[in-house]
């Protein structure tokens, strides 16, 4: 039985894959029984990206060549879709493009491999450098602009939240420019604003969510993590703090059109709080300064968003990696939203962001590794959801 029909002997999980160009289709048998192992790698920096592996043998009379290698579908820049089935509830896990394949031949039968990675869909809008310019056009109107052209293949409105500078350049004073990729110039202009950039499948198939806005710290909470609670335990974690991250700014800049010094400084950060003793305070007075980043032909409200977005980038300095244990723990972890953590004392309980999580999935085998961060010490809330 292949892995894609595959349903595990305990929580119903299976996986399906989609394969195609511009519009993808469940693959066909062949090579859904020739897929050996699955791996996705999703983070809330840096585009996702997957891996296939299958095993392979030549086929024909004379055996000339890999049947999966020469089959049109895994050919670069192809679609792939891969989602997981937990019962009957399906979820996406990525939704992206071939970029890269490899041969593994091998003398052993059933040695043989080939490996298909790519990326999710953020990898199109990286592929050609532009030289644009957007006359008198805030930064939300050039965000639509551009995302516009992915239309195809996000088949939903992106989310974009009005930035936190009410800026709108008069083209007598100056145009913005674009002379980089498009995905280069959308998330430049995230971190000028201390916001984030990102593109991720919803479960409808082929239907992508495209997100400019703030880091998404409100939402709502996944599956607790148990550790050291005996039978409810579904999860091993290591914490870590690292008190060289908590960051603040300060330093001065001249305003370009009254030409006086005005001071810029950061006293916290703007991020929801997970914790009720964040580094910042914990710290004091021994936390890392740094000078107001380069100002020159900034607005006050742009050079203040800069620095508050050097100060926000450093404020979750307590980080949690582990693996789960998916017999028991019975569901997908996503990055970019809230989990609890429940077992390892007031100090490290509590709320975290997950940012990092990879998928490993084979033959009766389903593993999740992460990374959680927080802004410091405590669990403000008494009680964890699970």
């Amino acid at each position: 039985m292949s892995l894609a029909s595959l349903q595990a002997d305990i929580l119903g999980t299976r996986l399906t894959l989609w394969l195609g160009m511009t519009v993808a289709a469940p693959a066909p048998a062949p090579i859904a029984e020739a897929l050996s192992s699955v791996e996705v790698m999703l983070s809330d920096e840096g585009r996702d990206a997957f891996q296939l592996t299958f095993t392979v043998g030549r086929a024909g009379v004379p055996a000339l060549d890999y049947f999966i290698v020469s089959n049109p579908l895994l050919k670069p820049f192809n679609r792939v879709l891969i989602q997981v089935w937990q019962g009957f509830t399906p979820q996406t896990l990525i939704d992206g493009f071939i970029t890269k394949t490899q041969l593994q031949p091998s003398e052993q039968p059933g040695g043989s491999t080939f490996t298909v990675n790519g990326e999710d869909m953020r990898v199109l809008m990286d592929l050609h450098e532009v030289s644009l310019s957007f006359p008198n056009m805030s930064v939300e109107a050039r965000m639509w602009l551009v995302l516009a052209q992915y239309a195809t293949y996000l088949a939903a409105p992106p989310e974009i939240i009005p930035a936190p500078t009410t800026d709108i350049p008069l083209m007598t004073d100056r145009i913005p420019v674009q002379n980089e990729t498009d995905l280069a110039y959308v998330e430049r202009c995230a971190r000028d604003n201390a916001y984030v950039f990102y593109i991720e499948p919803t479960p409808v198939p082929m239907v992508n969510l495209a997100y400019w806005g703030p880091p998404p710290m409100a939402t709502a909470l996944q599956s607790a993590l148990s550790i050291n609670m005996g039978p409810q335990t579904n999860a091993s974690v290591r914490f870590d703090y690292d008190a060289m991250t908590p960051t603040l700014v300060f330093g001065a800049m001249q305003d370009k059109k009254t030409k006086a010094v005005i001071p810029v400084a950061t006293v916290t950060s703007l991020r929801p709080p997970l914790a009720p003793l964040p580094g910042l305070v914990a710290q004091l007075p021994y936390v890392r300064t740094q000078l107001a980043p380069e100002s020159g032909n900034l607005s006050v409200e742009q050079a203040a968003a800069r620095a508050q977005a050097a100060t926000d980038a450093g404020s979750q300095p307590l980080t949690a990696q582990g693996e789960l244990d998916m017999d028991r723990y019975g569901d997908v972890l996503r990055p970019r939203r809230l989990v609890g953590v429940r077992g390892a004392g007031w100090m490290f309980d509590g709320f975290y962001y997950v940012k990092q999580v990879t998928h490993r999935i084979k033959r009766g085998e389903y593993k999740q590794s992460f990374t959680l961060k927080r802004d410091g010490f405590g669990a403000i809330s008494p009680v964890v959801v699970v």
